[in-house]
């Protein structure tokens, strides 16, 4: 499947407050905005070909659906975005896109930006056939997401927490730049000796006869911006990211006859690398969620939003493992 279209370039004056802002849809050319609004809302300086990589939605036939809003001094001051990929349910495939960065510094908040904002990249969406839209909105902006913006929500993504004995090492290379460069060098060595050298692994929610995202060879190409490794455990491939911590993104080959000689094997890596728990959210329902609920306890992490524009696949059939958010 394959949707290709023209790059539709918008600007126009903002009706927020004042009208003292224009909008301009995001292209290669302002990109660079968006990384300067990431380092003034979070503190953090991205890798420089960072959000290239993660917009860079060329395989789905769209890319760079999103608008940034300037002040009078042309100086970006908020931006909204989503990432295109393709749904599954079935022999069912669809466009459809996931709600991606929301930044707004403090300074420039409660003018009406983000509900502008949201709303233009709906309408785009609507033009570039996505017609379905699924989110995992933080504490900040789940209110104004539902009240505001008709976001529907359809579950609660749930999150296990593995503990794991281990020297505080991935704790204390924070600390010091040397050594975190040293810890960085270390962790790679020993995941690498257990690394498949695949992208990704096949979406274990599409398995158990759920709707999920498809992961077609050219979406696990696009997912290696994020710098994430599949590992053999035993008979299970693990995706896997430890950029913050260990979490595990999605496992393929695990049952309730392997499930704890995976885990304690993972659980062994983690020790090594000097990390104290494990993490793994999805979606209820799914054949990952009963072996993780009947072996450690379970709490709400990300609520489950959609907005459908005439979605052939029913949102509420829709599940998810972290593999399929934007931050692993």
């Amino acid at each position: 499947m394959s949707i290709k279209c023209m790059p539709i370039l918008r600007e126009t004056i903002s009706n927020t407050e004042s009208r003292e802002y224009s909008i301009t849809r995001l292209h290669k050319d302002n990109l660079a905005d968006v990384v300067k609004l990431h380092k003034e809302v979070y503190g953090i300086t991205a890798a420089f070909d960072y959000f290239h990589k993660k917009y860079d939605t060329a395989y789905t036939g769209v890319e760079n659906v999103g608008f940034i809003a300037y002040n009078t001094d042309n100086l970006p001051v908020a931006y909204y975005g989503v990432i295109p990929c393709f749904m599954q349910y079935g022999n069912t495939i669809m466009l459809a896109a996931q709600s991606a960065d929301t930044m707004t510094p403090p300074r420039h908040r409660y003018k009406g930006m983000f509900v502008e904002l949201s709303n233009m990249t709906f309408d785009l969406c609507r033009e570039l056939g996505i017609l379905l839209i699924f989110g995992f909105p933080n504490q900040n902006s789940y209110h104004g997401a539902v009240n505001k913006l008709g976001w529907k929500m359809t579950g609660t993504m749930t999150c296990f927490t593995i503990p794991v004995k281990s020297l505080l090492l991935e704790s204390f290379s924070k600390r010091s730049g040397i050594f975190n460069k040293l810890y960085k060098r270390y962790c790679r060595f020993i995941l690498n000796r257990k690394s498949l050298g695949l992208q990704g692994v096949a979406n274990s929610v599409l398995a158990d006869g759920f709707a999920g995202v498809n992961r077609r060879d050219e979406y696990m190409l696009y997912k290696t911006y994020s710098h994430s490794k599949v590992i053999r455990m035993g008979d299970s491939k693990i995706w896997i990211n430890n950029k913050h911590g260990l979490v595990i993104g999605d496992i393929e080959g695990i049952n309730e006859m392997n499930f704890k000689i995976v885990i304690n094997k993972l659980k062994g890596i983690a020790k090594r690398l000097g990390i104290r728990q494990i993490q793994f959210h999805c979606s209820w329902g799914t054949s990952l969620y009963d072996l993780f609920m009947a072996n450690y306890k379970g709490i709400p992490s990300f609520p489950i939003l959609f907005q459908d524009f005439g979605s052939a696949i029913p949102p509420e059939r829709v599940r998810f493992t972290f593999a399929d958010i934007d931050i692993f």
